[in-house]
């Protein structure tokens, strides 16, 4: 069939080519409702290609633009959802595409931006049989921009899809986002029969406005604007896509409750979550970590025993029985925030989770199972497992150790407690050099320079030594009170008086130290007093108080009003028979406010779960008879002054 140079395709050709887009269009139709495998070699999007590109060798003519935008709509729809990404390669074609339009209408686009090309093609092609197939990649390219975060450019596109009177009948009511307002507003042209679809102009639209409000709320969630955030995702709720999608929206809407501090219609949406996807296992992470907030511990240990089933079943996702739409919202809502907060955790991070929430409410049996049940994944190779990130809820492994040695020696266990303890002992200790010299000079250059970053690396090295310092003297801290304990109260002095514990402080501390090394000077501070409390309690129990009331009178001098070094000075005194002197110290002590316990003084910061025990160790046990000893001995020297 011969054709003029730069002419018309001649009106068979266009039946030829419409009907083998129609019967390509068809078999797709039948093909997307299987469930297994349908995209995976389907032929179609290459056929479309091949059809596409035999179109697109023509030079452009309007009888022909139709069918050929209609090819490269669903060509392009086809890319997308083999790639299963929306891509910017995509988007090109739609370009390629206006440019073919303008040069049929005699018109050029050459040199301008797709913003800018978009506002000519619109503007200048008034052909009725073209509108439909142009709003249809307005539709298409919308998508790209959404996908790509470009908000504003969608909606100026849609701004320029609605005609006035759209605009007009709509009515954007003050305080309504203008970009569902403007997808809205867009009437979608009818669809001529004789051109099918592989996805109609109108399931766009509504994965389009279902997006544009998933999109934003993620977006109005991450800067802290909740209500409007919690308005936007319950309008995405309402809208089109899987169920899938709909429980992410509703672990979002959860999140956004549970940030506005509305905990019980966040575990509503977190439920509701549940319900819509029961695979959904973020949300049940997410309830769990609600539960935890109000204190209601067996609801949520209840909660992480189900996600850590859960997650080791590894039960392939369920293939969904609705049909299967190439543009979908999740092609075009993949942001950083959606992929923090449906953070999907390892099954050794639930575990950890366990064992440290048994061991913060005092489940010490439990806790001890799960720290055992951990250690042996630690054993198979966990690290290959688990990123240790800072969205991994896993410490780092030495102070797992602690916690276990905490848990062992509260459950009465306490040679394996001392096990474990120098098992961390025996891997830190040829990380810490000899001599560590903090100085704040490395903190803060006084101008950036090439040895700023050196400086910094040098902080940051310091700063693992000074957790390995304290990783050590928390072991010995540890097996001192297990010692004692079992009754060992020379050997609890013998690791009580360990070489690191007498200087970690002394030789890891100049006079100004870096404010970003504070927290872990202070825990070492911390362990040194604990150690000296125990060490001369064991003094005590030996009869040794000479000895005892230095170690109370050393510890007051790292942590001026300590109350338990205060109190177990005052008993020093008292069995020194320096009564006079133990009642002064204990009414100075007794008028000042007590610390709290397991908080640094004066910051505000928890001290790490491992010194927990070592802290509630370190209590003073006789302060009611103590006190009622001194209050006898004031009242009986106020009646008698000469005694």
């Amino acid at each position: 069939m011969k054709r003029r140079r730069g002419g018309s395709p001649e009106p068979g050709c266009l039946r030829a080519w419409a009907a083998e887009s129609r019967a390509l269009a068809g078999r797709w139709q039948v093909r997307r409702h299987l469930s297994v495998g349908w995209l995976l070699g389907f032929s179609q999007p290459a056929q479309f290609l091949v059809g596409l590109a035999v179109i697109t060798g023509l030079p452009p003519a309007l009888p022909a633009l139709p069918l050929e935008l209609t090819v490269l709509y669903n060509s392009l729809l086809f890319a997308t959802g083999a790639s299963d990404s929306a891509i910017q390669g995509e988007a090109e074609g739609i370009r390629q595409g206006l440019l073919r339009v303008l040069e049929a209408c005699g018109a050029c686009g050459q040199g301008l931006s797709t913003e800018e090309l978009w506002q000519k093609v619109l503007q200048e092609v008034t052909a009725e049989e073209l509108q439909a197939p142009l709003h249809r990649l307005g539709a298409l390219q919308a998508a790209w921009w959404l996908a790509a975060s470009r908000l504003g450019s969608a909606a100026g596109l849609f701004r320029l899809l609605s005609n006035a009177e759209d605009l007009e009948r709509a009515h954007c009511s003050e305080g309504e986002n203008e970009l569902l307002y403007l997808l809205k507003a867009w009437r979608v042209p009818a669809e001529a029969a004789s051109l099918p679809l592989v996805q109609s102009a109108e399931d766009l639209k509504e994965i389009l406005c279902t997006a544009a409000a998933f999109l934003q709320g993620l977006q109005e969630l991450e800067a802290g604007n909740f209500p409007t955030a919690l308005s936007l995702l319950q309008e995405a709720a309402g809208g089109f896509c899987s169920k899938k999608v709909l429980a992410q929206i509703y672990t979002c809407l959860g999140c956004c409750a549970q940030r506005m501090g509305k905990p019980q219609t966040a575990l509503q949406h977190l439920k509701r979550a549940l319900q819509v996807d029961f695979q959904c296992l973020p949300a049940l992470s997410h309830a769990a970590a609600v539960y935890h907030k109000l204190g209601e511990t067996d609801v949520e240990l209840q909660a992480l025993a189900l996600l850590y089933e859960a997650l080791e079943k590894e039960t392939p996702a369920a293939a969904s029985s609705s049909p299967y739409f190439l543009i979908r919202t999740e092609l075009l809502v993949h942001t950083p925030i959606l992929a923090s907060l449906l953070r999907h955790r390892h099954p050794s991070e639930v575990k950890y989770l366990l064992a440290q929430r048994c061991l913060q409410d005092g489940r010490v049996a439990d806790a001890v199972e799960h720290y055992l049940d951990f250690l042996a994944l630690l054993q198979e190779g966990l690290q290959q497992q688990v990123p240790l990130d800072g969205g991994s809820a896993l410490p780092r492994i030495p102070e797992v150790f602690l916690e276990a040695a905490s848990a062992l020696e509260q459950a009465g266990r306490h040679q394996d407690a001392i096990t474990m303890c120098e098992e961390v002992i025996s891997r830190t200790t040829d990380l810490i050099p000899r001599t560590l010299r903090v100085e704040e000079r490395l903190e803060q250059p006084e101008c950036p320079s090439p040895g700023a970053g050196l400086a910094g690396g040098l902080l940051s090295q310091k700063k693992e030594s000074l957790c390995c310092l304290a990783w050590r003297a928390a072991g010995y801290l540890h097996q001192g009170w297990a010692w004692a304990k079992l009754g060992e109260s020379k050997e609890a002095v013998t690791q009580f008086s360990r070489e690191c514990l007498e200087d970690a402080v002394s030789r890891s501390v100049c006079l100004s130290v870096p404010e970003s090394l504070l927290p872990e000077v202070e825990v070492l501070q911390k362990i040194r007093l604990l150690s000296l409390i125990g060490r001369g309690a064991q003094f005590l129990e030996l009869g040794r108080h000479k000895e005892a009331l230095l170690d109370f009178q050393h510890g007051l001098q790292i942590l001026p009003g300590d109350p338990a070094a205060a109190s177990y000075l005052v008993q020093a005194l008292w069995k020194l028979d320096r009564k006079q002197e133990a009642a002064a110290h204990w009414q100075k002590f007794s008028q000042s406010p007590a610390g709290e316990d397991g908080q640094q003084e004066g910051q505000g910061r928890p001290f790490p779960l491992y010194l927990v025990s070592c802290l509630k160790q370190a209590t003073f046990p006789h302060s009611a008879s103590l006190a009622r000893s001194i209050r006898d001995y004031l009242g009986t020297t106020s009646r008698d002054p000469s005694s």
